[in-house]
């Protein structure tokens, strides 16, 4: 068993790392990351995409996010680049052509490759709503998923260290009926033509839709579709909202842990497929099932493999909203109650630990302070996206890195002009 110490320089060297990841976009730094990064977002700069409502903000904010995120997780550049360009042929869910498909493929794939250029298309042309949710999420409860996912880990220990193999597992037979080995066919959204998607090239759609989720839904979202359960089923319609409303973390987290862990169940089906073929000696990588493509886990629900409660998604976050708008008539006890309360319920996101790293800080209990910075700091590295859409990504990130220095310093201003001072991060 390893000593606290080693597992506390573990983490310290985890969270730095992450940072590493991360500077470059904290720091504008786009060509340090790819050469070619600047002029591609310059291009998309050129074709208006700066100027188009997106949710959240301007779509061009949102593609350079969708960019970040699956980098963060250290995603193929290939699939990378499919984020930064993933609607601009218009998609299922969104009228934002900012390429022509008729005419622009051949621009887009100038400047991206041919392999890219592949899947934003396909990613532009799939029917998502229908393949995400009522093909694949909707067929599972949560806790099959739960299930299959403890069954799945053994199944994958038993393939590699054991070369033992079983199809008739319930957990990879259900993921076969739906996902099969050789991929799905799905109808063209404009022209109504079989598309073929292959089963990693579906998975990679999951993974760009958690990305995807969680750089844009908020609670506008919920209040559009009835989302009071916290389910995410997109089953009401209240198109009178106004946006952006008050702002509130959205009812979203479920959903994605959902997605997690049918990807989580998707690789490790297909670490299990490649095993077997290698073990009788036939392996070759089979382009037609996109085996080069590279399912990267993402490090969000650790690591894919849980499942958050829909209902303690909700009392999570009704507790961290009733302590950051309430806190001058609860007082710093309750509000340190409601937020311990939120974590437990929702351990997933960084920023309950970040406003109670702030609540400790004022209270003067700084290695609590640090401990409570540090998980929040790797939180919001790991999502590459904030939960509360108050503020910015960088703007927490920016936030907490100050908290977890002045608690490192424990020190903490006690004036008002003192906190207006903050903000140099050593």
């Amino acid at each position: 068993m390893r000593s606290s110490h080693s597992i506390s320089t573990a983490n310290t060297t985890y969270l730095q790392d992450l940072l590493d990841s991360a500077r470059p976009f904290l720091r504008g730094e786009l060509e340090s990351i790819d050469k070619n990064l600047p002029s591609l977002v310059a291009v998309l700069r050129s074709v208006g995409a700066g100027e188009c409502w997106h949710k959240h903000g301007s779509f061009l904010d949102h593609l350079v996010d969708m960019y970040r995120i699956p980098k963060l997780w250290k995603a193929q550049d290939f699939v990378c680049l499919c984020g930064l360009f993933h609607s601009a042929y218009s998609n299922s869910y969104v009228n934002l052509a900012i390429f022509d498909p008729s005419t622009g493929r051949e621009v887009v794939r100038a400047r991206v490759g041919d392999e890219a250029e592949r899947l934003i298309h396909l990613f532009c042309v799939v029917p998502r709503q229908p393949l995400i949710h009522d093909d694949l999420l909707f067929r599972y409860s949560d806790s099959e998923l739960v299930e299959h996912l403890k069954q799945s880990e053994i199944s994958l220990r038993n393939a590699k260290e054991k070369g033992i193999f079983n199809g008739e597992e319930g957990w990879r037979k259900k993921l076969q009926a739906v996902l099969p080995a050789d991929g799905v066919k799905v109808k063209h959204i404009k022209t109504g033509e079989d598309v073929h998607v292959s089963r990693r090239v579906v998975a990679i759609f999951l993974m760009m839709t958690i990305a995807d989720f969680s750089d844009q839904l908020f609670s506008f979202q919920d209040l559009l579709f009835d989302n009071f359960d916290g389910r995410l089923e997109f089953s009401g319609n209240n198109f009178g909202s106004l946006w952006p409303g008050e702002v509130k973390p959205g009812l979203w987290l479920n959903s994605l842990s959902r997605m997690g862990a049918l990807y989580s169940l998707t690789e490790r089906e297909e670490q299990i497929f490649i095993e077997e073929k290698k073990r009788v000696g036939d392996y070759v990588v089979d382009n037609e099932r996109d085996e080069h493509i590279e399912l990267v886990v993402p490090p969000v629900f650790d690591h894919c493999t849980k499942v958050l409660d829909a209902g303690d998604q909700i009392v999570a976050r009704d507790m961290y909203w009733e302590a950051v708008c309430d806190m001058p008539k609860r007082g710093k006890e309750r509000v340190e109650e409601l937020l311990l309360g939120s974590i437990e319920k929702n351990p997933f996101v960084g920023e309950p630990y970040v406003v109670l790293s702030q609540v400790y800080l004022t209270m003067g209990r700084f290695e609590e302070a640090e401990k409570h910075a540090e998980r929040g700091l790797t939180l919001l590295l790991e999502w590459g996206s904030p939960w509360d859409k108050r503020t910015s990504w960088e703007g927490w990130i920016a936030w907490v890195r100050v908290l977890l220095m002045k608690a490192k310093e424990k020190s903490w201003p006690n004036t008002s002009w003192g906190i207006l001072n903050l903000g140099l991060v050593r």
